[in-house]
């Protein structure tokens, strides 16, 4: 029987002008849907899991298209709820080779930040699930939105549900009178796989050095929140836009593991990756006994959303074993 994995978060419109093009040059914009956890929840539904996405969309066109685009890519659509006036967006300019990319957000007092825990009942949402994934994203936005992550957290705890929290977080979002350092600690301590890194762990918790590794800041959050049983990331070298190489890394409480680095050449959108890595990783942990394939499983499906345009890494079962198994021809499936 499939796994049934629930994802938490907002759903934005994304905007971009065609192509590599500048914001400047723009006479148009490319129009899709996409935000960190529904990027999961899409990704694991076309590797054969199923998923569901809870968010709150305007009442309007706007809500429904971005209902739409959630059940065209499998996922189930009955745990959106309605209300408030705006849906959230951002624009991107996409860089090239030496450029970097630009990420303008447009989300402050969107339906989604207006969301209450009184609106969702978990316990139901819950019912039957597999896994629970949130992002600390989603505590940033708002009170509500905060509460609500963390309702969703302790509920699946009682209904003995894993729960996953990729929870780099950018600081410059806190902006309802709580901080990162005050809130984070409470929900990450009820998480049984966090996705994060040295840095996310100095900055959120003070724990480890600066400039120190991974593996020994891992080792102390795993220490200062017991429930923790494994500490996941990612090594990223930028090369240049258009040339990035990725590597997963993972302290599991007992040993340090990592992949072999994946050399990507031609990056056609890296927006997403982080969220295919840990829809690679969740896919794995479900269906691997040993950390290491895990994790090679979170790295090549990670590496091949750097090839899919969009914010959602949109590739077959096939198509990451095949990678993650050492295939990097990209020969034509016939």
């Amino acid at each position: 029987m499939a796994k049934k994995v629930i994802t938490f978060g907002e759903v934005m419109m994304r905007l971009s002008p065609p192509g590599y093009s500048k914001f400047s040059q723009a006479t148009s914009f490319e129009l899709v849907y996409g935000g960190g956890e529904a990027n999961v929840a899409i990704s694991l539904a076309y590797l054969g899991i199923k998923a569901a996405h809870v968010t709150r969309f305007p009442d309007n066109a706007l809500g429904r298209a971005a209902t739409q685009f959630l059940r065209q890519h499998w996922l189930s659509t009955e745990h959106v709820f309605y209300g408030g006036n705006m849906l959230g967006k951002y624009f991107l300019e996409k860089g090239a080779v030496h450029r970097p990319s630009e990420v303008i957000y447009e989300r402050e007092g969107s339906s989604f930040s207006l969301i209450e825990p009184s609106m969702v009942n978990w316990a139901h949402v819950l019912k039957d699930a597999d896994w629970f994934h949130w992002t600390g994203i989603t505590p940033a936005i708002s009170e509500g939105a905060k509460m609500c992550c963390l309702d969703a957290i302790k509920t699946a705890n009682r209904m003995g549900i894993p729960v996953s929290g990729d929870i780099n977080s950018r600081s410059n979002m806190w902006k309802y009178g709580e901080t990162m350092q005050e809130v984070m600690p409470e929900l990450v301590q009820n998480c049984d796989i966090v996705i994060t890194s040295r840095r996310g762990i100095h900055d959120m918790f003070g724990l480890g050095e600066s400039g120190g590794k991974f593996r020994n800041s891992a080792r102390l959050l795993m220490e200062t929140f017991p429930r923790i049983k494994k500490v996941v990331g990612k090594t990223r070298k930028s090369i240049s836009a258009s040339h990035q190489q990725i590597q997963g890394k993972m302290w599991n409480g007992e040993a340090y593991v990592k992949t072999e680095m994946l050399n990507i050449t031609h990056v056609i959108d890296r927006v997403g990756t982080g969220d295919a890595f840990a829809s690679g990783l969740i896919y794995g942990l479900l269906h691997y006994d040993d950390d290491i394939q895990a994790l090679n499983f979170a790295s090549a499906a990670c590496a091949l959303k750097h090839t899919v345009p969009g914010d959602v890494n949109m590739v077959s079962l096939e198509n990451v074993v095949s990678l993650m198994h050492g295939d990097t021809s990209g020969a034509i499936k016939r």
